[in-house]
């Protein structure tokens, strides 16, 4: 290779990094929808390669047919559990004294029973001087969630026009060889599959069992504790507990120490024990990812990437390791090994 087509190649390098670069910035608002797109696109993939290719029907009504099955099924549910927090939202700001309420009673025990303030005036007096801020912050989040919501569905209709031709274009540019793509292309399709569908499916099934244990232990507000729950299990090694288990206290410190109890009790044998179940049974059916790479992958992601950090984390951790284990078989060992170190060629 003469030297003016070494300038010309690495130029071309730089000059793509650099916008690349730049780009990447410039669109970091709207990464989630991006995301949200990908992750839907993965879903629908089949059917749209059965509609097309198979019953032979007009691509752009297919890709508008599934844009709306994308509204009925996953946008219409999810704005419904907005517009519900929204309206909680709004109650709090118009007498945040409903939310304090609770904390001051409990501070209030707390000090009868140990003789320590936990809450004294003043910092009762900071925490609602950062309600409304609070509050501002939250209704920010509300409106790029919306307008994520325009750029997935945008998004999304140009991912399903494209299909296999978008597929080919991408695994083009992979720097990895015909076998490795193959390979990391269906790492990328499971993991997603299986946090996309497992993590909202978890969420629910815990919700509704807590939910449950809550109304059968008198617990205060049942519905709006378990709406609660429901969210709380996507965060790491703590998950429902962050919900139940200040909730148990509360109850035992009003008096309730029999139903506080019982429902710890729940709590640790049927919620856990939920969780285990269903996780069990989604990584015989989808991706089998390591417990370690879906608890830091959930960390990192949700630092990165927001919400979207619950699917897209774990994805992001597992293609590290894998293309560790691509440098060290092909590089270092000069061998190639059965999953899960790397693929058999």
């Amino acid at each position: 290779m003469s030297l003016k087509e070494q300038y010309w190649r690495y130029s071309l390098v730089a000059i793509i990094l650099l916008l690349g670069i730049l780009i990447f910035f410039q669109i970091l608002p709207f990464f989630s929808g991006i995301l949200g797109a990908m992750t839907i696109y993965i879903l629908l993939r089949n059917q749209m390669l059965y509609l097309t290719e198979k019953k032979r029907m007009k691509r752009s009504i297919m890709a508008i047919l599934l844009l709306c099955e994308t509204i009925l099924c996953f946008l219409i549910p999810l704005s419904i559990v907005v517009w519900v927090f929204v309206n909680k939202l709004q109650a709090i700001n118009l007498d945040p004294h409903s939310l304090i309420a609770p904390v001051e009673h409990v501070a209030e025990l707390i000090r009868e029973k140990v003789g320590y303030d936990l809450l004294s005036k003043g910092n009762i007096d900071t925490i609602l001087a950062a309600l409304p801020k609070v509050g501002q912050f939250l209704m920010g989040s509300i409106s790029s969630f919306t307008i994520n919501v325009v750029v997935l569905l945008f998004v999304l209709y140009f991912m399903l026009i494209g299909g296999r031709d978008m597929e080919e274009y991408v695994s083009d540019i992979l720097p990895f060889n015909k076998r490795n793509k193959k390979n990391i292309l269906h790492e990328f399709n499971m993991i997603v599959k299986s946090n996309a569908i497992g993590i909202p499916l978890l969420a629910v099934i815990q919700g509704a069992v807590a939910t449950l244990g809550y109304f059968i232990f008198g617990a205060p507000s049942p519905v709006l504790w378990g709406f609660l729950s429901c969210f709380a299990t996507i965060i790491p090694i703590v998950g429902t507990a962050l919900i139940w288990a200040p909730l148990a206290l509360y109850m035992g410190m009003t008096g309730h120490w029999g139903m506080a109890i019982g429902l710890a009790v729940y709590a640790l044998v049927v919620i856990s024990n939920v969780d285990n179940l269903v996780r069990f049974m989604l990584q015989k059916k989808m991706a089998d990812t390591h417990p370690l790479i879906t608890i830091f992958g959930v960390v990192i992601g949700l630092s990165l990437f927001g919400f979207m950090g619950v699917i897209f984390g774990p994805l992001l951790l597992s293609i590290f390791v894998f293309c560790v284990n691509i440098f060290k078989v092909e590089y270092l060992e000069g061998e190639v090994r059965t999953r899960p170190k790397i693929y058999k060629p």
